[in-house]
């Protein structure tokens, strides 16, 4: 049976679902188009299953509409169906296609559905290279607007329609985006077609440019009615100019149908419209860009053709929002604003980013998902010249999009293009799109727009991106600190004396008292995680970093240092440095040990931190604190238990500040005393990066001792090394990561265990998650 043949058979008995419902599988129905097959399968009353390897939003919408879902794929999910309709994913290998093949079930590809379902109705199909779901979901809502209760099915989500595709009994018009790219564009016949453009696309399944104008050719010849072209698209005009019917349209007054008189307004655009020369009206787009005016007069021109008025043109352009991943704002405050574009070929690109550029004209910055390998290769240059408008493009690796790899294709041959033929400043590979959410999040200025651009996943990322701000737009908020700075993914490498650590999700610097009291309580109520650093001495961050909050309060309050007689009050942020310095200005002692101490009060307050034979709390007068609900409260030192680098009552509550006490002390002996502590570190300390002693005494024998009579001093595991001045200490010889350190950590424990039998645990405080945050 031919194609022609096949869709014939299946149009006649689609049409008749309520009185004789066809028992259907879709495979691969939670895809975008096939999932707009099921919608209109179960609105025409047949009995509708469905297949995928995963489950979505669509697919749960879809459920409540009364189809009968499975994952994974299976043979059994097919064993009753009457016709299979499977996706152009869909391989040999798939279980639910070979059964189907197996058991002689009919199949139909989604096109030739499509044209099955629409044969029925009066057709009208949107074709071209680019454009054609905003021109289907344009002409889709005007026709509904005007009264014509359309049924549709546009290639994605479109919240102003309800859905991608929606059967109407109560309507004649079937508008419906079709589908070029594998040359089943010809099953179609529709009554009206619309051609917004013709370029050279899809080159892994056409020979040539003049292979996919052929295929467009016999789509025109098979329509009916009239065929509405871009007139300012080379190829569209040569395809369509001249045919019966043939309405043409673009910025030329020569056109049957242009738009003059261009003006941006607001999100959109206001745009007069001339029919064969005198003036039709003006009206107003809801959408942005110069390229969307040209998709909306296609759209005009079709509605005023099918006798929709004016006014009601007017009214649904104004308040149509696109489509998803059509220029979709994810994000939209004067911080950073974040867009989202499908666009995935060079031509849509170069028209997104001058979309943007006429409402931006501060930092641009887009990242870019190639989309098959083929288009990558044979699209290079055009690639090279078409993100001129940016000033800073991040390119992932290629979305395969089942193609297999071509040697020397990635990515990076995008950057290379970019470098060699265009003017953009700064461009850079950034194969894991995993992590590029990280890569940008920390760079964001206020007044930025990010740009995702791409076919494949690239959208998770913005979406990420929209969140997380969001989140911090949350915490700004409720320390009620405006000036306060707060940053995504700070990486916690310049914030830790290691200087190894992936980032902090949310790294937020308040400055005073009230201001820590409103976050923790708002943490605390919402179960979001926070950590206080101060310093980063003691500390090891994993790689993959922190997740919720960081605060680090080191400035304002938390920098305050007032001494009253023998006593010395200092915030949390204080350096340990700066308090000894302090104290010796005030003739007071015992401070003294303070001084080579890498970090600050509120660091040494939760490990009770000492060193020369003393501790921080043999010190503390009292300290004030932050409970998890908010309160600011004070506790004498001899209601805090506390232990050797151990203070309980610190891991629940929030040090922000403590009073210590000093012993009057000439100024000599003081000096002597900090003398002597900045030598005993000199000597017996490592100068390189550390996070200061790894290992707690075992007891027998200190850490250090038992490290160099085991022979492990100057032992490394990549750039992370035992220092041979201090067996205690692991050194950062450069790019150490934190991978390392703690394989170095595990060997030192595993090799105390074997020789010694003694179960080594750390001081050091290791914190974070491996994966990407």
């Amino acid at each position: 049976m031919t194609t022609s043949d096949l869709v014939t058979t299946w149009a006649e008995k689609f049409a008749h679902g309520k009185e004789q419902p066809v028992r259907v599988h879709l495979i691969g129905v939670a895809g975008s188009g096939m999932s707009g097959l099921a919608s209109l399968l179960i609105g025409l009353g047949h009995r509708v299953s469905g297949s995928d390897r995963v489950t979505t939003e669509e697919t749960h919408r879809l459920v409540s509409a009364g189809l009968s879902f499975s994952s994974p794929h299976s043979a059994e999910a097919v064993s009753d169906a009457e016709v299979v309709i499977y996706s152009s994913a869909v391989k040999e290998g798939n279980l639910a296609y070979d059964a189907a093949v197996n058991a002689e079930i009919p199949l139909l590809r989604r096109a030739e559905a499509l044209a099955a379902i629409m044969n029925g109705s009066r057709g009208i199909v949107v074709a071209g290279t680019h454009g054609k779901t905003t021109t289907s979901a344009l002409a889709s809502h005007i026709l509904r607007v005007g009264g014509k209760s359309p049924s549709h099915y546009v290639g994605a989500e479109i919240p102003i329609l309800g859905s991608n595709a929606h059967w109407d009994p109560a309507g004649e018009w079937f508008v419906a985006e079709g589908d070029e790219s594998d040359g089943s564009l010809v099953n179609f016949h529709p009554e009206h077609a619309i051609l917004l453009n013709v370029e050279a696309e899809h080159l892994d399944y056409y020979k040539d440019l003049d292979a996919i104008k052929r295929v467009f050719g016999q789509y025109c010849d098979q329509t009916r009615g009239k065929i509405i072209y871009c007139g300012e698209d080379a190829n569209a005009r040569s395809i369509a100019q001249g045919r019966a019917g043939a309405i043409s349209y673009g910025w030329s007054k020569d056109c049957d149908f242009a738009a003059i008189e261009l003006s941006p307004k607001g999100a959109g655009t206001e745009f007069t419209v001339l029919k064969c020369g005198g003036v039709l009206g003006r009206v107003r787009l809801g959408i942005p860009g110069r390229h969307n005016v040209l998709n909306a007069l296609a759209a005009i021109a079709l509605a005023v053709e099918v006798g929709v008025s004016l006014d009601r043109i007017d009214e649904a352009l104004s308040n149509f929002r696109g489509a998803r991943r059509r220029f979709e704002l994810k994000r939209q405050q004067p911080f950073v604003t974040i867009v989202d574009d499908y666009g995935h070929h060079p031509t849509e690109v170069k028209a997104t980013i001058q979309t943007a550029r006429s409402q931006h004209a501060g930092r641009l910055i887009c990242l870019f998902q190639p989309h098959r390998f083929s288009r990558t290769q044979l699209l290079r240059d055009e690639f090279g010249v078409a993100f001129d408008g940016v000033d800073e493009l991040w390119v992932t690796d290629v979305y395969p999009a089942s193609e297999a790899p071509i040697s020397g294709i990635s990515g990076a041959t995008i950057v290379e293009a970019v470098k060699e033929l265009g003017e953009c400043e700064k461009a850079v590979s950034h194969p894991d799109l995993s992590s590029l959410h990280l890569a940008i999040g920390n760079r964001l200025r206020e007044g930025d727009w990010v740009l995702t651009l791409g076919a494949g996943n690239i959208h998770e990322v913005g979406t990420k991106l929209a969140s997380d701000l969001a989140a911090l737009d949350t915490l700004r908020e409720v320390m009620g600190e405006p000036s306060s700075p707060v940053k995504l993914y700070e990486p916690m490498r310049k914030h830790t004396t290691l200087k190894v650590g992936g980032p902090a999700q949310y790294w937020v610097e308040p400055a005073t008292v009230e201001g820590l009291s409103r976050l923790v309580k708002y943490c605390c109520d919402k179960g979001l995680p926070l950590r206080l650093i101060g310093r980063g001495s003691n500390l090891l961050v994993r790689d993959g970093g922190i997740s919720g909050v960081v605060a680090h309060p080191v400035r304002g309050e938390f920098a305050g240092l007032h001494v009253d007689g023998d006593t010395i009050t200092a915030g949390a942020g204080v350096k340990l440095k700066a308090l000894a310095a302090a104290a010796q200005s005030a003739g007071l002692g015992g401070f003294e040990w303070m001084e080579g101490i890498p970090g600050n009060v509120g660091g040494s307050l939760r490990m009770n931190a000492g060193a020369m034979g003393a501790d921080t709390f043999s010190q503390v007068v009292s300290v004030r604190m932050i409970d998890g609900e908010g309160n600011i409260f004070e506790k004498p030192v001899s209601e805090i238990v506390h232990h050797y680098r151990n203070v309980p009552e610190l891991a629940h509550n929030v040090a922000v500040s403590a009073t210590f006490r000093g012993v009057p002390a000439a100024q000599d002996e003081i000096s002597e005393k900090l003398e002597a502590s900045k030598n005993k570190r000199r000597i017996s300390q490592p100068v390189a990066a550390s996070a200061g002693c790894i290992f707690k005494n075992p007891g027998p024998i200190g850490a250090g001792q038992l490290v160099d009579e085991m022979g492990l001093k100057d032992k490394a595991v990549g750039a992370a090394r035992v220092s041979e001045v201090h067996g205690n200490f692991i050194v950062n010889d450069g790019k150490a990561t934190a991978n390392e350190v703690l394989e170095l950590i595990a060997q030192i424990k595993a090799k105390a265990r074997e020789e010694r039998g003694l179960d080594l645990e750390t001081e050091v405080q290791i914190i974070g998650q491996d994966t990407v945050i």
